[in-house]
């Protein structure tokens, strides 16, 4: 606690927000930055978040307020729903919906400040090993790191508990018990209350060393992601993909931050283990016209045409789907993106009557414009190197049960003629992932 004023003046933070819960940690924490002067004028204020989980959580947040309104420090309670749908339990479900809230709610390079300390750190790093973790879970929680808008900071990462306590002590603070910190079905607190105890009766020195373990594979963490910045970088082709054989061919130590920094990037989540190996052992076995698809929850990864293509797990198009166009704006189905009209001088005339829209059903064919063949689709296709996933969703633009034109790849004879009627263009938007490059 004494050193929050160096730490404020070595990292000069903008504006300070606290994840204010009331609970001792997070309360001995605001307490203390609110009587610094560096703090207030960095414009200190508090977020609540209330999860409704508690018969009390009304009362908390009410005993927030009071605290607050007492240090003279702005706060901003929210209410989130807390959704276990992923089945990941309701401890990680809670601190999911938190985060988000913190992160709808930070400013603009605003830092979060967590009251998280040397005890936390210590209970983090345990349980990332006996999860199985790497040198990134390892090294345990970061003390500064991007979040949101702004930044993260955690100050009292080297702050034993005792202290935090020995500060409400000193100061007469109140705080908020939380019965769910005593809940046996949590793994944290089967760690504090029964295995650590025990650990630090055998080996006093255990914490010590846990965490210079953890700082040592923190050190080894960044530089892991530092090589995999520069790999990720020598790898990624067009429409943001990635070089399959140049992935394979990485160091064991690369491979797998290269592929989490590049899911990372594009909001998707890293796979689990399983289907890390089973990617890497499809990428090395793929045949030339196959399309592997490794899929796991908020993910999947395609390999096609030498490149790892990643994406959210693509709904099915149904394949009788089929609409009237008049050129006004269509919605396709889910993960097909839009088709709309665009003029090529000015406003142009709706179709008028109605053109159909439709997916690929097997066996089209169309004359493009100026080409003296009839060619199948099929094979423009392949020639044009569109991706299979992209194919299933490409709207085809049919008057009547003629084949005029293929989204805004290729047009026929007849459809250039409807179109340039009207002075227009078809237009597919696309959605990020069935984009030719």
């Amino acid at each position: 606690m004494d050193d929050l004023r160096a730490q404020i003046e070595a990292n000069a933070p903008p504006a300070l927000c606290v994840a204010f819960s009331g609970g001792p940690d997070s309360t001995a924490l605001l307490h203390a930055l609110a009587q610094l002067p560096e703090a207030r004028e960095r414009r200190l204020r508090a977020l609540h978040v209330d999860h409704g989980l508690q018969a009390d959580s009304a009362a908390w947040a009410k005993r927030c307020t009071d605290f607050c309104e007492s240090l003279d420090v702005p706060l901003t309670t929210i209410g989130v729903q807390v959704d276990d749908a992923r089945g990941e339990g309701v401890e990680a479900a809670a601190r999911r919906a938190r985060y988000a809230a913190f992160a709808e709610n930070l400013a603009e390079g605003e830092w979060l400040v967590l009251g998280h300390h040397r005890d936390d750190q210590l209970e983090t790093v345990l349980l990332k090993l006996l999860r199985g973790a790497g040198p990134e879970g390892l090294g345990g929680m970061r003390a500064l790191r991007p979040f949101a808008r702004g930044r993260l900071w955690r100050p009292l990462l080297e702050t034993p508990r005792t202290r935090l306590r020995e500060y409400l002590a000193e100061n007469a603070l109140p705080s908020i018990d939380d019965p769910a910190n005593a809940d046996p079905r949590f793994a944290r607190n089967v760690l504090r209350r029964d295995i650590l105890p025990r650990m630090a009766a055998h080996w006093p020195h255990a914490d010590a060393s846990i965490l210079h373990s953890a700082q040592l594979c923190r050190t080894a963490a960044d530089y892991i992601d530092s090589a995999a910045q520069i790999a990720q970088a020598t790898l990624r082709r067009d429409a943001d993909t990635l070089d399959a054989t140049g992935w394979l061919a990485l160091p064991e130590a690369l491979r797998a931050p290269v592929l989490d920094a590049w899911l990372r990037a594009k909001g998707l989540p890293a796979p689990p283990d399983a289907s890390r190996a089973e990617l890497a052992k499809q990428a090395a076995n793929a045949l030339e016209d196959s399309t592997p698809v490794i899929a796991w929850p908020g993910a999947e990864v395609r390999i096609w045409d030498g490149r790892l293509h990643a994406m959210p797990p693509l709904a099915s198009p149904p394949g009788d789907w089929h609409a009237k166009w008049n050129g006004a704006p269509l919605a396709l189905p889910r993960h097909c993106g839009e088709l709309r009209l665009e003029a090529m001088d000015s406003a142009s005339a709706p179709l008028d009557p109605p053109l159909t829209v439709r997916f690929r059903r097997g066996g089209e064919r169309i004359k493009p414009a100026a080409d003296p063949h009839t060619r199948e689709l099929r094979d423009l296709f392949q020639q044009a190197r569109m991706p299979p996933w992209m194919r299933v969703r490409c709207p085809l633009i049919y008057e009547n049960d003629e084949l005029i034109a293929v989204a805004d790849l290729w047009i026929s004879g007849r459809g250039k003629a409807i179109l340039d009627e009207r002075g227009a263009r078809p237009h597919w938007a696309r959605p990020a992932y069935c984009r030719l490059g």
